[in-house]
C-alpha cells in the first residue's frame, strides 16, 4: 500500500473510530481487514518466522483492546466497530514498521554487544569411579565398560547397552549425566528407557537395574519415555517426591528456582508419593508441589507448551516475564537482572531454541519490554 494511500486509510479509520464513517467506508475497512493476509505489502517482505511473530503480536494487542473496550462498557453496536478498527490500525502500523523492527537487533545488542548463541548438545558424564568425561569433546563410539552395561556415544546422546549374561551378576554401580546452562542431552538407560535432559540438570542412575525396582534421581528438568516393566517399577526421585511409572511418558520440572516442582503426564499414568500421601494422575494432568508442602492437580494443561523444549522450541502461552527469562537464562547461559517493578502481563510466543538470543528477545521487545546488556547479564527494564 503506497504511503499516500496509507495516510488516507488512516484518516478513514479515525472516522470509523469516531462513528462518523459511511456505510461504504465501513465496508472498505472491513474488506481490507478480511483480506490483509493477501496484501503483498505485508506478506512479500516477511518470512515465515516474522509472519508468526506478527500474528502473535496482533492477537495480544487485539485481546487487550477488546478487554479495555468492554471495561469501558462501549455499547454493543460500537464494540464490533471498535474491535475491527483497532485491528486495522494495528495491521497498518505493522505493514509500515514491522519488517524494520523485526530485522533490527534488539536494543540490548545495538551497542556492540556480542549476540548470545543458543545452547547445544553438551554434558559431562561422571563414572562410578568418579572420573569425568566431557561429551562435547569426545568422539562417538564406545566410551566405557561399566558393571552390567557398555556406554556408547552417538551424536547428542548416550546409549547404555546391556551386556548379555552379566545383568544379574552386575554390581550396583552409579553414573551421573550433568548438563550445564546452555546444554542438553539424550540418554537411553540400560532397560531401554529414554530420557531427554534439559539445561542445568542432572540425572543419577545405575549402570544395571538390580532388584525389585528401577530408581533414578533427577535435579532440573527431564522428559521420560519409560520402558514399562510391571515386575520392576520405574521411579524418579526428586527433592521431597518420588514419581512411579505405570507405562508412561512424562515431564518433570524440578528446578529449584521455580515456584514449584511440576510433574506433567503425557501418556499412561503415574503415582506420585510425597508428604501428602499418594496421588495418581492421568494424561493431560499436572501435579504441582510447592516448597511449603502444598500440592494441587491441574487439569487440561497445554502439553505442547510443557514439552516444547524437548522438540527444540520455546513456547509461551500466558507466561509471565520471569518464567520466560528463567528459560532464556538457562538456555543461553546468561544471568538476568530486573530493574524497576516487574509487570504482571503475560506473553505468547513460539520460536526455535536454535535461534540466537536476539531473535527470541525481538518478540518480547515488540511487547513493550526493554532490555540492555551490562557486564554479561541481561537487564530487564
Amino acid at each position: 500500500m503506497p504511503p499516500k494511500l496509507k495516510n488516507e486509510f488512516l484518516k478513514l479509520v479515525k472516522k470509523y473510530l469516531n462513528g462518523d464513517a459511511s456505510a461504504e467506508e465501513i465496508k472498505a475497512i472491513e474488506d481490507y481487514y478480511n483480506h490483509f493476509s493477501n496484501d503483498p505489502d505485508i506478506t512479500d517482505t516477511l518470512n515465515e518466522q516474522e509472519i508468526y511473530i506478527l500474528k502473535v503480536r496482533l492477537k495480544q494487542k487485539i485481546e487487550n483492546q477488546i478487554e479495555r473496550a468492554q471495561r469501558r462498557a462501549i455499547p454493543v453496536y460500537r464494540k464490533r466497530s471498535f474491535q475491527i478498527a483497532a485491528t486495522v490500525l494495528l495491521l497498518l502500523s505493522f505493514s509500515i514498521l514491522t519488517v524494520r523492527q523485526l530485522r533490527q537487533q534488539p536494543k540490548m545488542l545495538q551497542a556492540g554487544n556480542i549476540d548470545l548463541q543458543p545452547g547445544s548438545n553438551k554434558a559431562v558424564l561422571t563414572l562410578a569411579d568418579g572420573s569425568k568425561i566431557s561429551l562435547n569433546t569426545i568422539k562417538n563410539g564406545l566410551l566405557s565398560a561399566q558393571p552390567g552395561s557398555h556406554i556408547v556415544k552417538k551424536s547428542g546422546q548416550l546409549d547404555y547397552q546391556p551386556v548379555n549374561g552379566q545383568e544379574n551378576n552386575a554390581e550396583v554401580s552409579y553414573n551421573a549425566l550433568t548438563t550445564p546452562k546452555g546444554g542438553q542431552y539424550q540418554l537411553t538407560l540400560v532397560d531401554g528407557t529414554k530420557v531427554w535432559l534439559n539445561a542445568a540438570s542432572s540425572l543419577r542412575f545405575p549402570t544395571a537395574f538390580i532388584g525389585s525396582e528401577r530408581e533414578v534421581e533427577l535435579t532440573g528438568e527431564a522428559y521420560f519415555e519409560v520402558a514399562h516393566n510391571a515386575q520392576q517399577p520405574f521411579k524418579v526421585k526428586i527433592a521431597n517426591q518420588v514419581i512411579q511409572d505405570i507405562g508412561t511418558q512424562f515431564n518433570i520440572n524440578s528446578y529449584t528456582d521455580e515456584d514449584h516442582a511440576a510433574t506433567t503426564l503425557v501418556e499412561g499414568s503415574i503415582k506420585i508419593y510425597d508428604k501428602n500421601g499418594q496421588t495418581l494422575i492421568k494424561p493431560g494432568q499436572q501435579y504441582l508441589f510447592k516448597p511449603s508442602g502444598n500440592a494441587e492437580v491441574v487439569n487440561d494443561v497445554d502439553l505442547d507448551e510443557i514439552t516444547a523444549w524437548k522438540s527444540g522450541m520455546f513456547q509461551f502461552n500466558n507466561a509471565d516475564i520471569k518464567t520466560i527469562m528463567r528459560q532464556i537464562s538457562r538456555w543461553y547461559n546468561v544471568d538476568v537482572e530486573y530493574q524497576g517493578p516487574v509487570a504482571g502481563s503475560t506473553y505468547h510466543g513460539r520460536i526455535s531454541r536454535n535461534s540466537k538470543a536476539s531473535e527470541v528477545l525481538k518478540i518480547l521487545e515488540l511487547s513493550g519490554i526493554n532490555f540492555t546488556m551490562e557486564r554479561g547479564k541481561i537487564i530487564v527494564k
